[in-house]
């Protein structure tokens, strides 16, 4: 049989390919039940198609977390929907939150990034030095601005008022970015924790289907030894 064969889906009547199709007896019992529900014409034998599974399986996980969480939150429902459509949740937030930044923002950061190093600290302290010894030793007959330092003591208020803020305006946006990563990896966690409690549950569907199988194999096997044991008394007095 070919790869590139159409079959019908059971739910939407669409043409699949075999590889987009999954037979409705490997189906989990609430998803069967929620297809069947839906599309009473459905079976065991019938098979659906990826795009209508994960609707039902979206659907599915949204009941669960209704019945554990209540109400869904936004990030809840964006996890839903990305589920649902086959979306992927990973974003780089470093990149789409630079994009947004406008021109003040980056140079308060930059601002921010200096004043928070030891080049800033290194030449603020050279300056005062400088300043110090410029009005105590060189100017000693006119100074401009002689001890006690006046006009120094101006300046060193004028820039802690101006870099207070400014500061302040970057830690508000670094804060905002790491709501927004938080945001982004509870997203992922709570889609990859839902896709592995259905993998979990399917797997334990497939290995119950199996051992069932194996078990009516043993039996058809135990039913053929019982009738070789019947039969041989049979043929040895013939």
């Amino acid at each position: 049989m070919s790869d590139s064969a159409k079959f019908l889906c059971g739910v939407c009547g669409k043409p699949r390919t075999a590889g987009q199709l999954t037979s409705g007896e490997l189906l989990r019992p609430h998803i069967y039940q929620s297809v069947h529900e839906e599309n009473p014409a459905f079976g065991p034998n019938d098979s659906i198609c990826s795009t209508d599974l994960n609707r039902f399986r979206a659907a599915h996980m949204e009941r669960l977390l209704e019945d554990e969480k209540g109400e869904l939150s936004e990030l809840e429902e964006q996890v839903i929907r990305s589920i649902r459509e086959e979306e992927i949740l990973t974003e780089n937030i470093n990149e789409e939150f630079e994009q947004g930044l406008t021109f003040g923002d980056r140079v308060s950061d930059k601002i921010a990034e200096f004043g928070g190093s030891w080049r800033f600290i290194l030449s603020f302290g050279g300056v005062l030095i400088a300043w110090i010894a410029l009005n105590t030793i060189v100017l000693t007959r006119r100074p401009f601005d002689p001890f006690p330092y006046i006009l120094l003591n101006l300046v060193l208020s004028c820039v802690a008022a101006l870099q207070a803020p400014v500061i302040m305006m970057s830690q508000n946006r670094q804060e905002t970015k790491d709501r927004l990563r938080s945001e982004n990896d509870y997203r992922v966690n709570l889609k990859s924790e839902l896709e592995i409690r259905v993998l979990n549950e399917r797997m334990e569907h497939l290995l119950k289907k199996q051992w069932q199988r194996l078990l009516e194999i043993q039996e058809i096997q135990t039913d053929l030894i019982r009738q070789l044991v019947r039969d041989r008394p049979t043929r040895s007095g013939s």
